[in-house]
């Protein structure tokens, strides 16, 4: 049932066969186990996950822990839902069913076999992308067939189709690969540059995918050599930071392009060239667009660029950054707020204008509130070196004549 429906004060009640017998809520994936009961779906494979080998209702043993969905039941309770709209009853989405773990193999075997045509194959890979997608059930259930192991060799067979490369990297970026898997990866020149590659590619979907393996590699790379010489190359950067520049109707394109971006910036030799590729401007210009965890990332990314003298220098030439740094503090989250805060510590320690730009974009306020919120301990602190260092350039006015604050109750922390 929704959230905001009240059946007694509403006067609708909920048919007793309609209710699951462990939750009592009204069931939205009816299956029936043998035993003949039939109990919602999530209830019923939570009940057996701790542990429980028996029937709730009768106690009798489940001897076969199969659950065979009830459609009849289902199509019944969607009937009522339907008929009781008008008292702000939705209906319940028809359920996907999981994948059968037999049709799981045969798919897998058939995307892998050479002697398969190849139209079969791209079909076998797009079937088990749907089923990836329709639940994490099916996610878990495919992944258990080490399926990295399966699809890698088929990406970068040279002598595949196109299509097939492209087919097998969009199921591949779904699951997450083992450091060692990451660190083979990251290893092979010759793998890097052809997904380097893709980032040109025509298909915006095989560019996305391309950034998200390439994410995927770079962090789940421990070694600090390894990283480095994937984010040393060029192309990657340049196509990566693409994704974020033009204009984009697909949210996943920003999700992977600032995830991408971000995981390579960690690499603190190669960070220049992020700057080279105009990551700068495209982070300013696009901030708007993120959701609340991708503007976490972005400007993390942002402070990350603001640690180099050429990142610093080209934030600070855009007229943008700073107010922008500004507006951030204290309406995201604490760590979007402790980010601005370090990046906008960074540029007012190089440039005497970022000062002025700051403290006109009403930085004083914000950081008096900063010092004095529940917010991070780290995020205090830069607030509080970022009013030290702009101690000598607020207007004699702005604090004087503040109601809320006073200069003493901001604690200076030291150098």
């Amino acid at each position: 049932m929704p959230g905001s429906l009240e059946p007694l004060d509403l006067g609708v009640q909920i048919p007793y066969h309609f209710r699951c017998p462990i939750s009592l809520e009204l069931m939205r994936d009816p299956v029936t186990v043998c035993t003949g009961q039939t109990y919602d779906r999530g209830s019923i494979e939570s009940w057996v996950s701790i542990g429980n080998t028996t029937c709730p209702v009768t106690r009798a043993p489940l001897t076969d822990f199969t659950l065979i969905p009830n459609h009849t039941l289902r199509r019944l309770i969607q009937e009522w839902c339907v008929a009781n709209r008008a008292f702000g009853v939705e209906r319940i989405p028809t359920p996907k069913q999981p994948a059968d773990p037999a049709l799981v193999r045969s798919l897998l075997n058939q995307s892998s076999s050479d002697s398969a045509p190849t139209h079969l194959r791209l079909s076998s890979l797009r079937r088990l992308r749907q089923l990836a997608r329709d639940s994490d059930k099916n996610r878990s259930l495919i992944a258990s067939h080490n399926v990295p192991q399966i699809l890698l060799p088929i990406l970068f067979r040279s002598h595949a189709s196109d299509e097939l490369n492209h087919e097998s990297l969009a199921l591949l970026v779904l699951f997450p690969l083992s450091e060692s898997e990451c660190a083979s990866l990251a290893s092979d020149s010759d793998k890097i540059n052809y997904l380097s590659s893709l980032l040109s590619h025509p298909s915006l979907d095989v560019r996305v995918n391309s950034a998200a393996l390439i994410e995927i590699v770079v962090a789940g790379t421990h070694s600090p050599d390894l990283r480095a010489q994937v984010s040393n190359v060029d192309e990657i950067y340049e196509g990566v930071v693409d994704l974020l520049r033009n204009p984009i109707s697909i949210p996943r394109a920003l999700k992977i392009g600032i995830k991408a971006l971000f995981a390579l910036c960690l690499v603190k030799q190669t960070r220049h060239k992020a700057v080279e590729a105009g990551a700068p401007a495209v982070l300013v210009d696009r901030l708007a667009d993120f959701e609340k965890c991708d503007a976490e990332r972005a400007l993390a990314t942002v402070e990350l660029l603001c640690r180099i003298p050429m990142g610093c220098a080209t934030f600070a030439g855009h007229a943008l950054t700073v107010p922008m740094l500004v507006k951030i503090i204290l309406k995201i989250s604490d760590r979007a707020t402790e980010y601005a805060a370090g990046a906008l510590l960074s540029l007012c320690s190089e440039s005497e204008r970022c000062q002025r730009e700051a403290v006109a974009a009403g930085v004083l306020t914000q950081l008096l509130l900063l010092v004095q919120s529940d917010c991070t301990e780290r995020a205090k602190r830069k607030a509080q070196l970022l009013l030290k260092l702009l101690r000598d350039s607020w207007p004699q006015d702005s604090i004087g004549n503040s109601d809320d604050f006073a200069c003493s109750q901001v604690v200076v922390v030291p150098f």
